[in-house]
């Protein structure tokens, strides 16, 4: 496969970006999928603290995927939250909205369509994946690995250290103590999707997160998103966030090699 490191002109942030690609190498694939014009694309969204190098180096994912006929994008939002900020800076639009087809001109075989167009992340990311699907309905699957899914639902995302960190918060999704902040929930979000989208949800025992996720999904699923939520033992850790990568792909729709099949 092949790992390309693409700087463009973000019209959007009106600066420059950089974006990560994990391209399929046709010599590693069958000749059927060799000569596929639409290849699936995943949308990797990192975590806070991160950037668009995260999932590269701390995961495996270019051994776990290589003989599997998939695009992977791995943009950076800094630490932006994937959202159209109260200071200025739309994430939300220039990686949702803009790079799809900023990346259609470098990868023209890379699928248009929605059941071939996959988004993931891990904790800022995995609210990031579900807030992208939600609002964009241009996603058949979605999935998060310790997300902050319950964002505003419970409050910890955003009240932890509140007084040192509000001018942090507030300069991403605005006044706190406003209606408008609801804008920014996943609960308020769903009730305006289409309801299509298919989720995966992962959370261990031991992650900070994972009350908020317990009912974050509650109430998700109450609204009519079909989510597939598994728990197990684990921490906020890349550790755990690798092993569930495989178990991501054998999820999606895609012919999915595992890696103790390959020679």
């Amino acid at each position: 496969m092949a790992f390309l490191q693409i700087e463009y002109h973000s019209q959007a942030l009106a600066m420059e970006r950089r974006v990560n690609v994990i391209y399929p190498d046709a010599a590693e694939l069958s000749e059927t999928e060799a000569k596929d014009s639409d290849i699936p694309v995943l949308y990797l969204l990192h975590g806070m603290g991160g950037n668009e190098n995260s999932w590269q180096k701390r995961t495996n994912i270019e051994r776990l995927l290589r003989h599997t006929n998939l695009i992977v994008v791995m943009p950076s939002t800094d630490l932006g939250w994937y959202t159209d900020t109260a200071y200025g800076m739309p994430y939300f639009t220039a990686i949702a909205e803009e790079l799809p087809q900023i990346l259609q001109r470098f990868f023209p075989n890379m699928s248009r369509k929605r059941e071939k167009t996959f988004i993931a992340g891990l904790s800022m990311g995995g609210y990031g994946a579900y807030k992208i699907a939600l609002a964009t309905d241009k996603f058949s699957h979605a999935a998060s690995f310790s997300g902050a899914l319950g964002l505003g639902l419970e409050g910890q995302e955003l009240t932890e250290n509140l007084e040192s960190k509000r001018g942090y918060w507030e300069g991403v999704f605005g006044d706190l103590e406003a209606e408008e902040v609801s804008e920014h929930f996943l609960t308020r979000i769903a009730e305006h999707s289409d309801k299509k989208t298919k989720f995966y949800a992962w959370c261990g025992y031991e992650d900070y997160l994972y009350q908020s996720n317990e009912r974050a999904v509650k109430e998700l699923t109450a609204l009519g998103l079909d989510i597939d939520y598994h728990t197990s033992h684990g921490k906020h850790e890349w550790y755990y966030w690798n092993q569930q990568l495989e178990k991501l792909f054998d999820w999606l729709p895609i012919h999915y090699v595992k890696e103790e099949r390959l020679s």
